[in-house]
Formats: structure tokens, C-alpha cells, sequence
């Protein structure tokens, strides 16, 4: 049992505030606006005319119609066309999450991933932040965030912050439906009304999807968000949402070998391997505007994620004999669960300190996880029933504060810095362990981190504005580094030094982002994704710099560009036995190009992808195995170049058509390595429709 009682506890708290508040509105009932509100949650950029000159980072933001545009079948294919970031795919519909930023390894999360301001991927303390995906059909938009605006979230910032928006379901009833290649067929549902006066809504938006998937990698996921709002008066206004999600997908850790890659081969190559997933988790934010110039908001949140993964073993004889993995009949569940439960209270507040406007915001935060991992000894013919080899618990508490203010120097000048401070306690207990019983019992350690950054924005010209800024960031060990075994293994959080100076501008039918980075890292935990154990160690220092460039133009005639490209020459290894070695999935070059033609009731996108090569492993092994190894796999991944063509026909303004061309030129690259080659998706087609009643 983990600790439901205690979040059943917070959410009838949550519900006997909601309730107060709608008690204090009836005693002191004031006029109602007819005007439409949106649910209110905590946004990592904002949707104010002037939210992104206010960052004194760099800033991406991907909107509804951008999102629809290139018809994603996942969250990555949205963010690998985001400068600075790459995306390592262990399947096509990314149901485990890696994402590299600035030279960053893809094998390591040192990015915080959010919804609607709260955090979606388990263990942010106690591991491991990869196993859940958000579903990008339930996403109207998605906030990207670096630099020292990084600070005011955490942990994990070090490369930024990816803050995923949900959908608001409108008045009426819209059905969005697809069908393509490996017998793919989805289907989204959005559902939901407003009050005449616009001051209450609820809502619904359901997906179903069912593939044989590429390589036989298929997939049955289910996928439910529900959301009502409420605005009681001019200040104060609640918003609940509440999710549900399984996925039962037939994937593993086990890739090709290299001559079956070779050779063009795309079966299944764990065919009876499968991760399962469910989750559940339910949130609620309060927005009270005290004043003009003082806005609270409280956001409360809880979620609940199982995680069960199923593999074979492997005869490694065999398997090299037969140049494919050869499975025998022991069967290994690795079956974890989570649960977390977090309040979280900002307040924005507007002043006159020195003589000068000022835009300041405090935060408190505090949050609990747990989770319960299990290991079952099974056998093909027990069908995942067995003996529980392993049993262990793992638990974290954590509480944050922060402090910014923004001094606006002049119209054109202004300065942020601000404090951030991470205090956590780290605890494991470990039940039962069959293989290593003297690691039965339980160790814990506690670590505080003060976080300071400094930022500023200057308008050169009404088309320029330079900003930039230093900040220190930190990620914490997980349990399973920090208390391996059960004792304390004095690894420290990762720390980081991060610099960032940009240029970003519009003029006419031309707009462009440019920013020059540099990270020095004094104690980098590092992960070889390649290692099946998911070891982790001190790496000791790494450093990372380059630049990103981004530009959009307005061609005319119904034809756009928008180009961007990432260059990070350096991203080593300072120290250790790696030293001069770059860091795995790292590559030097990343870039993407999209042509954009929008005349009438027709759009296109051509949209070119290329990623440069990488290694698989902090040794920089350069050749990959030809045998079935089962230790650390590793090589040089080349360098490929995708396309894609996205179109779409509105017959009227509620139908429309679209279809798309994925992998246009059927280009056979590898996407990642771990037990074997992850090869990326073939060529496939796909057609859908909208209508909205």
C-alpha cells in the first residue's frame, strides 16, 4: 500500500476549500461577467501579449495549429523540430520519454517535463522519470523554456522546462478520427459545454488507438481527461481536471543485430516482451486576484502510475548461433508503481521598490513520492505469475522556495534575479532481495540546494532584443544511485553552471531567435542507455556549449519557411575514465526545415528532419556488436536525414481531411541503441478527418 489514505485526505481538502469559496461567494454574491474564462494553471511562459520578451531565456512556443499541422502520433515528433532538443526513440509512438537538450545525453532526463504546471514523470527524486509519456492528442500546446527562467521550477532544470497544455474542450461535440500504415486506427472525442454567462465549463477529450505498430511493435492505449472549471466572482476562479490512461504495448529493450539490420529485417525483436502502463492523477488550481496588483495561485495535484514491465531471457549461445535473440522460457516482470502527491502556491505581485516598477513572485512548494518496485520469477507457461524475488520500497520528501523579481530599470531595460532553494530527504527499504539478502533494510539521506540565477532583457531596436542570463541548476541522484543497496553512496545532485546570451527579433514578414549557451557541470551523474541496469555514477565535470539559431519568414503567396538548427561542438567528458570522450546521444548537428503553403482551404508542410551522428555509450565505442552482448552496447550512430509531407483540406469550417506521407524517401537509419539496434520507422501512410457537430 502506498499512500492513498493520505491523498484521499488531500483531495477532500481540496474540495472543502472549493466548497468555502463558493459558500463566501453566495454570502457576498458580486456581478458575473459574461465574459469566457480559461481554466487557470500554472503556465511556465504565460499568454500575454509580452510573455516572451519578459524571459530572460530562450523560449519556444508550439501552439494548437502547429501541433495539427504535422499530425504527430506522439509528443517527440513535436519536439524534435524544437531547436536545442534531441529526441531518442526507442518506438514510434514514444511511450517512454528521452529527450536530450543542448548537448545533453537523450539517455538522461535533466529536463523537467510538466502538464498544465505539474509534474508528470514518476520519481522525480526517487526514479525514474522516463517511464511515462503524456499523449499528445490531449495537448492544445507546449511550453518550452531555458536559461535562468528555468529557475522559478524544479528539479531537474538543468536543460530547461517542457510544460505540456492540455486541451479545453469547447461547446458542442468534436470527433477526430485516423487510420494508416501497420493497421493504425485513433480515435479523439472532445466534449463539452459553458454556462450562458461563460463562467463555468466541463469537459471531455477521449482517445482509442489500436496498432500492429512498425516492426510488430504494437500497442492498444486508452486515453481520458476530464476538466470543468468555475469563475465564483472577479477573484476567485477553480479548475479540476482529472486523467486516465493504460497502454498495453508489445516493446522491450531488445533491438536487432547488427546483420539482421543490416539486411533490412523489421520484425518483432522481443516479440513477447510488453510494457504495460495505467495511471491516474488528478489536479485542481485556485486563482485568487487579491488586487490590481497581487494574483495567488494554489495548485494541489496527485497521481497514481503502475508500470509492469515483462521480459524474456535470453540463451546468448544461441542467440549468436542464430544471429537473432533466442529466447528461453524464464519470464522476469519488473513491476513498479508510484505515487505522488504535491501543493504548490505562487504569488505574482507588482510594486514600486526604489522608486521603479517591479514584477516580483515567491513560491512554495512541497511534494511526496513513493513508490513500490517488485521483481517476479516467472515462467512462460505461469503466465506472469511467480515468485517475488525482490521487494522494495523507495520514498522522498521535498520542499522548494523561491524568489524572483524583475526590476525594470527603464521601457527598454530590466533585470531578474532571483533564489532558488531545493531541500529533500531520500529514503529506501528494502524488504526482500533473494539474490542480495544482505541488502534487506532500509538507508536514507538528505541533500539542500540553493539555487541562484541572474537574467536581463534590453529592446536594442523595436526589431532586437538581447537577453541572457547565469543561473545554477541542479538533478537529484535517484534512489536507486543515491541508496544502492541500502546504504548511503554519497552521491551528490548534479550541478550545473549555466550561461546564456540571445538575440531575438521580428521585422516584417521575418522573425529569428538566436542564442549562444554554455553549461559546466562540476558533478554529472551519467546513464549509458545502452546498459540494461541503468547503472549510474559521478562522471565528475562535462561541459557543453554551442548555439541555436531559429528563423521564420513570410515568403508570400501562401508560402512560408520556418528553419531552425542546433550546432554544440563541445559536449565532453572533463574528468574520469571518459575524459575527452563526447557524451552519448549527443550529437553535433541537429536541423529542421519546414515549407509551408497555405492557399484557401488547402495547407502542406514538407518538413525535413536531420540528425548528426552520436554515440551510444560514454566509452565512444565506435563499432556496434555483431554479437548478442549483454553488457554495454554501444557505436557510432550515423547521421540521417528524414521528410515528411503533411496536407490537409477544410471542406468547410467544421470538416476537414489531412493526410500524410511519414519518412517520405524511406530512409533506413538508426534511431537508438540499448540490447541491439533500435531501427527508426519505415515510410507509412496516413489519412484522418475532423468534424465538429
Amino acid at each position: 500500500m502506498l499512500i492513498k489514505k493520505r491523498s484521499v485526505l488531500l483531495v477532500s481538502a481540496v474540495l472543502m476549500s472549493s466548497a468555502a469559496v463558493a459558500e463566501n461567494t453566495n454570502q457576498e454574491p458580486q456581478q458575473l461577467t459574461a465574459s469566457r474564462f480559461n481554466m487557470p494553471a500554472l503556465e511556465v511562459v504565460g499568454t500575454q501579449e509580452d510573455s516572451i520578451e519578459r524571459q530572460i531565456g530562450a523560449v519556444v512556443i508550439i501552439d494548437r495549429e502547429q501541433i495539427e499541422r504535422i499530425q504527430p502520433t506522439s509528443t517527440q515528433d513535436v519536439l524534435r523540430g524544437v531547436p536545442g532538443i534531441n529526441v531518442n526513440s526507442e518506438d514510434p509512438t514514444a511511450v517512454v520519454s528521452n529527450i536530450g537538450l543542448r548537448g545533453l545525453s537523450a539517455s538522461e532526463q535533466k529536463t523537467l517535463i510538466l502538464e498544465d504546471g505539474v509534474p508528470v514523470a514518476p520519481g522525480l527524486f526517487i526514479g525514474n522519470e522516463r517511464y511515462f509519456n503524456p499523449r499528445i492528442q490531449r495537448m492544445q500546446g507546449v511550453e518550452i523554456l531555458k536559461g535562468s527562467s528555468s529557475l522559478r521550477y524544479g528539479p531537474s532544470t538543468i536543460g530547461g522546462v517542457i510544460n505540456y497544455k492540455t486541451k479545453t474542450p469547447d461547446d458542442g461535440v468534436a470527433i477526430s478520427t485516423r487510420v494508416g500504415s501497420f493497421s493504425t486506427r485513433e480515435a479523439t472525442l472532445e466534449a463539452g459545454g459553458r454556462t450562458e454567462s461563460g463562467d463555468a465549463f466541463a469537459g471531455l477529450v477521449a482517445t482509442r488507438a489500436i496498432s500492429d505498430g512498425f516492426m510488430g511493435q504494437g500497442y492498444q492505449m486508452n486515453d481520458i481527461m476530464l476538466k470543468a472549471g468555475v469563475k465564483f466572482n472577479e477573484n476567485h476562479s477553480v479548475g479540476m481536471k482529472y486523467s486516465f490512461h493504460e497502454n498495453e504495448a508489445n516493446i522491450s529493450y531488445r533491438g536487432l543485430l547488427l546483420e539482421d539490420y543490416r539486411r533490412g529485417k523489421t520484425y518483432n525483436p522481443a516479440p513477447d516482451d510488453y510494457y504495460l502502463t495505467d495511471r491516474k492523477a488528478f489536479d485542481v488550481n485556485h486563482e485568487w486576484h487579491i488586487n490590481d496588483r497581487a494574483t495567488l495561485t494554489t495548485l494541489m495535484y496527485w497521481s497514481e502510475l503502475t508500470r509492469d514491465y515483462w521480459r524474456y531471457s535470453v540463451n546468448t549461445g544461441d542467440s549468436n548461433a542464430a544471429g537473432r535473440w533466442v529466447y528461453t522460457d524464464a519470464l522476469t516482470g519488473n513491476n513498479r508503481s508510484w505515487e505522488r502527491y504535491g501543493i504548490e502556491s505562487r504569488l505574482a505581485l507588482d510594486h514600486n521598490l526604489f522608486g521603479i516598477s517591479n514584477e516580483a513572485e515567491f513560491g512554495l512548494r512541497f511534494m511526496k513520492e513513493e513508490s513500490d518496485d517488485k521483481r517476479v520469477r516467472a515462467t512462460r507457461e505461469s503466465d506472469r505469475a511467480g515468485n517475488t524475488d525482490r521487494y522494495q520500497v523507495d520514498k522522498a520528501e521535498s520542499i522548494a522556495a523561491y524568489v524572483q523579481n524583475r526590476f525594470i530599470i527603464t521601457e527598454r531595460f530590466a533585470v531578474t534575479p532571483g533564489l532558488r532553494v531545493e531541500s529533500y530527504e531520500q529514503k529506501r527499504i528494502v524488504h526482500k532481495d533473494d539474490l542480495s539478502p544482505s541488502n534487506i533494510g532500509s538507508a536514507k539521506t538528505t541533500n539542500t540546494e540553493v539555487l541562484p540565477g541572474i537574467g536581463a532583457t534590453y529592446q536594442l531596436i523595436p526589431e532586437a532584443q538581447i537577453y541572457g542570463g547565469v543561473y545554477r541548476a541542479f538533478s537529484p541522484a535517484s534512489n536507486g544511485a543515491a541508496l544502492d543497496g541500502t546504504s548511503d553512496q554519497k552521491l551528490d545532485g548534479e550541478r550545473a553552471v549555466n550561461y546564456e546570451l540571445g538575440m531575438r527579433g521580428a521585422a516584417g514578414r521575418f522573425s529569428y531567435d538566436l542564442t549562444g549557451f554554455y553549461m559546466d557541470f562540476r558533478n554529472q551523474v551519467v546513464t549509458g542507455n545502452s546498459d540494461p541496469n541503468l547503472t549510474q555514477s559521478n562522471a565528475g565535470e562535462t561541459r557543453h556549449y554551442g548555439l541555436e539559431a531559429a528563423v521564420g519568414i513570410e515568403l508570400g503567396a501562401g508560402f512560408s519557411v520556418d528553419a531552425n538548427a542546433t550546432w554544440v561542438p563541445y559536449s565532453k567528458f572533463r574528468s574520469g575514465d571518459n575524459r575527452g570522450n563526447r557524451l552519448p546521444y549527443a550529437p553535433k548537428y541537429l536541423a529542421n526545415l519546414a515549407l509551408n503553403y497555405d492557399q484557401g482551404k488547402f495547407s502542406s508542410t514538407l518538413a525535413v528532419h536531420h540528425r548528426g551522428e552520436q554515440y551510444g555509450d560514454p566509452t565512444n565505442l565506435k563499432e556496434i556488436p555483431a554479437n548478442a552482448a549483454v553488457g554495454i552496447w554501444g557505436g557510432l550512430m550515423p547521421s540521417y536525414t528524414v521528410y515528411d509531407l503533411f496536407v490537409q483540406y477544410s471542406f468547410t469550417e467544421d470538416f476537414k481531411v489531412r493526410g500524410a506521407v511519414k519518412n517520405l524517401t524511406d530512409k533506413r537509419y538508426i534511431s537508438g541503441l540499448r540490447q541491439g539496434i533500435y531501427r527508426g520507422a519505415e515510410r507509412s501512410f496516413e489519412v484522418g478527418l475532423d468534424y465538429r457537430f
